[in-house]
């Protein structure tokens, strides 16, 4: 297990890391983090952080979240929107097109589909498209925000008050999802109405559910307030695993510097 400690252009630190779990054999969650190598397409687009929880069978859902994110990066950086919020909700519907294109292509993978989580970081302006379960956090001031809302129906239950939010996580149909890129003919992605203004010290963290379904709120704040972001992704897969990981542990934290104006 190694921590991927991104190079990156000034102003922002970043880390992911990826771990099975102790109870899957294969990982199905899949990440990636992008920026566009020059300057001017850079004081355009941005940093880019998706991250995807595959489902489908082995194969499936690791075909699923691999595909997910390689779109999600590859439409983003030729898009030619000014617009990033509107680059990522095209990204996310160009990724939900190829992987129903892949599994009528390979009827063994029939009903691949993933969760998937982006943002799109433009200067201190934060802009992010959601499907699924995946979440994204803002911590700031040791406070913690949830900036997604789960797209399972046990988030459906939470919000029509059936349901408790902090009986949510322990809930037996807490892995049921009502919606995900791959899955049904229609798909509405989740994003912010206007960008996020960032500040200097706030940090990001997305994460798949093998993190957040274990570990608290709290305690994710208190171990990314804490720590680099490098130290804080160990710490917390090494604490999902401890509580025994029954799925597949993903999660990137990106921290806001200085200098991260274009």
């Amino acid at each position: 297990m190694s921590v991927d400690c991104m190079n990156v252009k000034p102003g922002v630190e970043v880390a992911g890391l990826s771990d099975v779990g102790c109870q899957r054999e294969n990982n199905e969650d899949s990440y990636l983090y992008w920026e566009p190598a020059g300057a001017k397409e850079f004081q355009r687009k941005g940093r880019l952080a998706v991250i995807a929880d595959g489902m489908g069978g082995h194969e499936g859902g690791q075909e699923a979240s691999r595909l997910a994110v390689e779109t999600v990066r590859e439409v983003y950086d030729q898009s030619f929107h000014d617009d990033p919020q509107a680059a990522l909700v095209d990204s996310f519907s160009t990724a939900h097109a190829r992987i129903q294109d892949y599994a009528e292509q390979h009827p063994a993978f029939q009903g691949m589909g993933t969760t998937c989580t982006a943002l799109a970081l433009c200067g201190r302006q934060l802009y992010f498209a959601h499907v699924g379960d995946s979440r994204l956090y803002l911590i700031r001031d040791a406070r913690i925000l949830r900036l997604t809302r789960d797209h399972s129906y046990v988030g459906r239950l939470v919000e029509s008050g059936i349901v408790r939010p902090e009986d949510a996580e322990k809930h037996p149909q807490r892995h049921i999802l009502t919606a995900a890129l791959g899955a049904g003919r229609e798909l509405a992605v989740d994003c912010a109405e206007q960008p996020v203004n960032l500040i200097e010290g706030d940090d990001l963290l997305l994460c798949t559910d093998g993190l957040w379904s274990v570990v608290t709120e709290a305690e994710l704040e208190a171990a990314v307030t804490a720590n680099p972001p490098a130290e804080c992704c160990d710490i917390l897969v090494k604490l999902a695993r401890q509580r025994g990981g029954p799925d597949n542990i993903t999660l990137q934290v990106l921290r806001i510097g200085a200098d991260s104006k274009p």
